[in-house]
């Protein structure tokens, strides 16, 4: 298949995904109300993904296939003469976390041999019959159960899994993504509208990405009812089942341990400095000089996705709000998968 054709088929995708957005249930077409039953499996099969988290995700994704960003993206990168077959395992956390993947082994001219997270295995599918459909070629994916021929992998994982996938895959060329997490360092001099948006960093797909902030740093004098007051936005997080038996599961374990803790009944905070927390807990960190965020930042840089914070405090940083906006050469763990392609 030509790039030409990839990217004209990505962009009609985009399009089709804005409309059925834009669209109104009661005036859906057939292929529409396809759309939305596959949004409505997804959600039966993983509880987790919410039609809100669905839709922001779709509208994400579809907002970054235009003719600009694609061939923006793909014309730094030398395209394979040569196609290999590379393993795709693909992880379930949040919706589509394995597109990206699925993205740079078609357009650096690959096989993509794709096994599907249990978690996720409704959306993408559809959505690649429909690029393809949209390309009028046919794309060189393949759905697999085991990875047996295939020349390189790439998979991602918790950290128990990636020491198993590390051995399993010794002998192949490979990236293998381990458990990431992002923190967020404040200055005290946030607005209130800065914090806003700091809890869509937080909050969005239930803080189970790896973009998502699980920790915070702030200032010794900084009050953590400002937090509260401007999470105020997602307290209907915990009227999703799921998240309230984490929420009252993990707050009974506190209360019984008889630790210290904050609770505004959806979200938790606790001082803590480790990086993880479990989940509806955000670890928080009192700091007075930014070179003990920094010394933290150089010791579990391995371990950290994102640093959501002011321009103001250099810290190779995201603004507020723009966690849950990956661009196409944001890759994940900072390794380059495109580049990876280009080797192989």
């Amino acid at each position: 298949m030509s790039t030409k054709n990839q990217i004209s088929g990505l962009v009609k995708l985009g399009n089709y995904i804005n409309l059925f957005l834009n669209g109104k249930n009661e005036n859906f077409t057939k292929d529409e109300e396809e759309f939305q039953s596959k949004l409505n499996r997804a959600e039966v099969e993983n509880r987790w993904f919410s039609q809100e988290n669905l839709r922001f995700c779709l509208k994400n994704w579809a907002d970054l296939f235009t003719q600009e960003n694609l061939e923006n993206w793909i014309s730094t990168y030398e395209i394979s003469k040569n196609p290999k077959k590379v393993g795709l395992i693909l992880a379930g956390n949040i919706p589509l976390v394995g597109l990206h993947d699925v993205l740079s082994v078609v357009f650096s001219n690959h096989i993509a041999l794709i096994k599907l997270s249990s978690k996720d295995k409704v959306l993408l599918p559809f959505l690649l019959e429909k690029w393809e459909a949209f390309s009028a070629e046919k794309l060189q994916i393949e759905y697999v159960e085991r990875l047996i021929e295939n020349d390189a992998v790439i998979a991602t994982g918790s950290n128990n899994t990636a020491r198993y996938l590390e051995y399993y895959f010794k002998d192949k060329l490979s990236i293998i993504r381990k458990n990431r997490t992002s923190i967020s360092v404040l200055k005290g001099d946030e607005t209130n509208e800065d914090l806003q948006l700091l809890a869509k960093d937080i909050f969005k797909y239930f803080g189970l990405g790896c973009r998502n902030v699980t920790k915070l740093f702030i200032p010794e004098d900084f009050k953590l009812d400002r937090l509260f007051e401007n999470f105020f936005e997602y307290s209907e997080i915990i009227n999703h089942n799921s998240y309230a038996n984490n929420y009252d599961y993990h707050k009974a374990i506190l209360l019984l341990n008889q630790d210290v803790f904050w609770d505004n009944n959806f979200v938790m905070l606790k001082e803590e400095t480790s990086l993880f927390s479990a989940l509806s807990i955000i670890h928080f960190t009192r700091y007075k000089n930014i070179s003990e965020v920094e010394k933290f930042i150089a010791e579990n840089k391995d371990q950290i996705q994102c640093i959501v914070a002011q321009p103001e405090l250099n810290l190779d940083s995201i603004n507020f709000g723009e966690a849950q906006y990956p661009k196409l050469d944001d890759y994940a763990d900072n390794v380059d998968t495109m580049k990876f392609l280009e080797v192989i």
